[in-house]
């Protein structure tokens, strides 16, 4: 079995394979500070919700991240407990999609895991919109090179940053209000928020797309796209494993066996 293990700013998403299925999924705050002893604790609870341990049941592990400092803790958790290196994105790993970028070693590991297996799964030309800390746009050719793509900050960042500069704004659950015309500062709230948001991935998407020179299929994945993509026009599939179904194709690709 595999274990895969996406870490972002916010959250960190694992997932189990048995094969090529996804099994189980978990997801945990990401956690700056945590040593590999802390990180084992939380994973060895994980596992032993499926009856399962740091046992030779799991032959891998694969790890996306952006986080540095957590980055290092994996490699010495995975190392100490479950006695084998990980696969980690970075340069020098097989990933099998060119990167046609002006500095390709500065491209965030996510993006280049959600390239793939958005281009595996859906064919291209494709955008990947991943709604996370950041909302990121990364655009995949009909021949499956990454061009890059935007970044934009994400609305949990929106949200916070307007919260704290205001005085009378209050904390809002993110949910759709009754309409985009809010009857209350909650309700006004909200939809600036949500369909603020989802107005900004439609207009991303059309000029990535003019851009590519066509339609791309679009690719919506990443924690809070739940919340957005039912007010988007623009995407055509919401993927949220997307990135450990991408994890999964680059630990087969630095694995497999030479014929």
């Amino acid at each position: 079995m595999l274990l895969a293990i996406d870490v972002g700013n916010t959250e960190t998403d694992l997932g189990l394979f048995q094969g090529d299925r996804l099994s189980w999924t978990w997801r945990m705050a990401t956690g700056r500070r945590r040593t590999p002893d802390e990180l084992a604790l939380l994973f060895g609870g994980f596992l032993a919700q499926q009856g399962l341990s740091f046992s030779r049941e799991i032959t891998g592990v694969a790890i996306a991240s952006v986080v540095p400092d957590q980055t290092q803790a994996l490699r010495e958790m995975v190392r100490d407990y479950f006695h084998f290196p990980p696969v980690v994105v970075e340069p020098g790993v097989k990933t099998g999609i060119p990167i046609l970028l002006d500095n390709p070693k500065e491209v965030g590991a996510d993006r280049i895991v959600n390239a793939l297996a958005a281009f595996a799964k859906y064919g291209g030309p494709c955008v990947v919109v991943d709604v996370g800390t950041a909302t990121t746009y990364d655009a995949v050719t009909e021949r499956g090179e990454f061009v890059g793509g935007a970044i934009a900050p994400g609305l949990q960042v929106a949200a916070e940053g307007l919260f704290s500069a205001t005085a009378r704004f209050t904390r809002v659950e993110l949910v759709q209000p009754r309409a985009v015309i809010g009857k209350s500062t909650v309700e006004a709230l909200q939809s600036g928020l949500l369909y603020g948001t989802a107005a900004e991935i439609d207009g991303m998407v059309e000029r990535i797309q003019k851009e590519l020179g066509g339609d791309a299929i679009v690719v919506a994945t990443g924690g809070l796209a739940g919340v957005v993509v039912p007010a988007c026009h623009s995407v055509d599939h919401h993927d949220p494993f997307l990135t450990l179904e991408g994890l999964r194709l680059i630990f087969e690709k630095n694995t497999a066996r030479d014929e």
